[in-house]
């Protein structure tokens, strides 16, 4: 038997997060990943599939975010916190990290995934490289970034 059905909102949201071309994941209210779409997992260095879903603390150990020097920025002001907490959308700059080590500069958007009967279900973020190369790249599905 299986656990509790997923709000109507967060399998629509998955659904949506699957057919595009734009790297992006869905998260639950409290944090957790739920899902990324193949272009994500390019950019990743690995598919959803092979990670499954995540707690924050290990998506955020696994991928980051950290700022232009490297440090880890505070989870209270990334932009999928502030869809989660404010309600609203937001958006960012900073650097991901690979699974294969590969460090990408990224412009991040969250926003609030809000249920019928019960506020905030979770949220999905979109997110991309700023490096034109590995933005093109994603964008035709080629994955490979000539240097």
């Amino acid at each position: 038997m299986s656990g509790p059905q997923k709000p109507l909102e967060l399998i629509l949201a998955r659904n949506l997060v699957t057919s595009i071309a734009t790297p992006a994941f869905l998260v639950g209210r409290d944090g957790t990943l739920l899902f990324y779409n193949e272009a994500a997992g390019a950019l990743l260095g690995v598919p959803f599939e092979e990670m499954g879903r995540m707690e924050p603390g290990e998506w955020i150990g696994s991928f980051g975010p950290f700022d232009g020097d490297g440090n880890p920025i505070p989870v209270a002001e990334l932009p999928l916190t502030v869809a989660l907490r404010d309600g609203r959308p937001a958006h960012a700059n900073f650097n991901i990290r690979s699974t294969k080590g590969e460090h990408h500069e990224i412009a991040a958007s969250g926003m609030p995934i809000i249920g019928k009967d019960h506020g905030a279900s979770g949220a999905i973020v979109f997110f991309w490289p700023l490096d034109e190369d590995r933005a093109r790249a994603l964008a035709t599905g080629s994955h490979e970034v000539s240097r």
